[in-house]
């Protein structure tokens, strides 16, 4: 395709480990992982920090010490303080809205040079308290003689033991809809149709007809990639070493989560979670819940060359689409199309592809959709299918099932190894897509550079 000075190119990218929650980098604070990601970018390509002019960086968790946490990585990441810096949320495609946000302040003209990712600590997720819960504090904060006082304290010890009592029986992650503290999973359940992601990937799993075995298979080729991908190196191309505190003297270099010994006899053995009568999504062939970060430096090719630098790759098209709360997990299926027409391609010229192992089902069932003519032109409004998706193109090596998906920075990871394994394998597109919890999916074509 031909070049131009306006076109965005990634310079480089790089990101930490990724750690299962409650592991390794649980006491690591997001905006920490954020700032040893973009640090260790800005070295690598030994660029000066005050050519930076704008750094935007995914989250969801929000933490309350650091709200705006793109402002608070930049600043202690040694950026300038007059270089703006935003955070964006779009739940599991926030690092890939920020990389599709810096491509649009490039390719406007406005800015020549942006910071890009995303960060996420999902073992220190804050909590959400209920009503019930939030009118218990209200009642204690206003209450005006020591009677009124006892009674609040006395609801809120009693709120409390329930709450323990509800968690030592039911676990973290169950849903259990009158607890005063609200779970992750319910802060993770869609507003409209009242489900949460691992029921919209049950809805997939019936309505694809696909078997608990064929998503345990998924999920066994997903571990054995990325253990593949860490004894070979591969991934220490694309992970930057994270000290963790409080005496930094201990140091994560590689993933906390793929499993070299995992078969599907240990895959057989697990429970469904979400649907514990019929279902077949299980922990085994969903993606675990995980801390890391991921960075990219982006540029205008005009800038890059006056700089001297040869990307990695350009960014030829991206795009956001909309659907069914409820099927939720074929965003990519929605999106992808859209993004292969803006760069001016088809499927049959993609290469490789980062698909985001959210559940195995949901994978399957976009790779379903995107082959099928009648998906294509009942739910597309295209006359054939998007194209068939390569299962040796597809996730090379492993994906969130193995790895994990912190939801902030999931997006930017996908990218980053998009761009390091084409490099690699000389492909010239590539294909990072995702699906969206709300009823979304977010697409990014690349083009190789280097």
């Amino acid at each position: 395709m031909a070049n131009s000075p306006r076109d965005v190119v990634i310079v480089e990218g790089l990101r930490t480990p990724f750690a299962k929650a409650d592991t390794k980098l649980k006491n690591v604070h997001p905006a920490e992982l954020g700032r040893v990601a973009l640090k260790q970018v800005l070295a690598k390509t030994n660029l000066n920090p005050e050519l930076v002019e704008e750094v935007i960086v995914g989250n969801t968790g929000n933490p309350p010490d650091a709200v705006n946490i793109s402002r608070v990585v930049a600043l202690n990441s040694g950026i300038p303080q007059r270089t703006s810096a935003y955070t964006v949320h779009r739940n599991c495609a926030s690092a890939l809205e920020s990389i599709s946000s810096g491509y649009e302040r490039i390719k406007s003209g406005t800015l020549e040079v942006v910071v890009a990712g995303g960060t996420e600590n999902m073992s220190q997720m804050p909590l959400l308290f209920s009503k019930e819960f939030v009118n218990i504090f209200g009642r204690l904060a206003g209450a005006r003689s020591a009677g009124q006082r006892l009674q609040a304290i006395g609801a809120l010890l009693k709120a409390d033991i329930q709450q323990v009592v509800e968690l030592a029986t039911t676990g973290p992650m169950q849903r259990a809809p009158h607890k005063p503290v609200i779970s992750l999973v319910e802060g993770l359940t869609d507003p409209f149709v009242g489900k949460n992601m691992g029921e919209t990937a049950e809805i997939l799993a019936k309505e694809f007809g696909i078997t608990r075995q064929q998503q345990d298979e998924f999920a066994l080729r997903s571990h054995l990639r990325a253990a593949a991908a860490i004894k070979s190196g591969r991934f220490a191309e694309e992970i930057t070493p994270v000290f963790l505190p409080p005496k930094f003297q201990e140091v994560v270099s590689e993933d906390v989560g793929p499993r070299e010994n995992q078969s599907m006899e240990a895959l057989a053995k697990l429970k469904p979670f979400f649907d514990k009568r019929t279902g077949t999504v299980t922990a085994g062939n969903a993606c675990p819940i995980t801390d890391g970060a991921a960075m990219v430096l982006l540029m205008s090719r005009e800038k890059a060359q006056a700089l001297g630098y040869k990307p990695i790759a350009s960014i030829r098209g991206y795009a956001f689409s909309g659907l069914e709360p409820e099927r939720m997990g074929l965003g990519p299926a929605y999106a992808t199309p859209v993004a292969l027409k803006r760069a001016g391609i088809t499927m049959k010229d993609i290469g490789l592809i980062e698909l985001n192992e959210a559940f195995a089902a949901q994978v399957i069932a976009c790779e379903k959709a995107m082959a099928s003519d009648k998906f294509a032109q009942e739910k597309l409004g295209l006359s054939k299918a998007v194209g068939e998706v390569d299962p040796e193109k597809l996730n090379v090596n492993g994906g969130a099932i193995a790895l994990g998906h912190p939801v902030g920075a999931t997006g930017t990871r996908l990218v980053v190894t998009l761009m390091k394994e084409m490099q690699r394998r000389n492909v010239q597109f590539g294909l990072a897509t995702l699906c969206i919890g709300g009823g979304q999916g977010g697409a990014m074509v690349l083009e190789r550079e280097a």
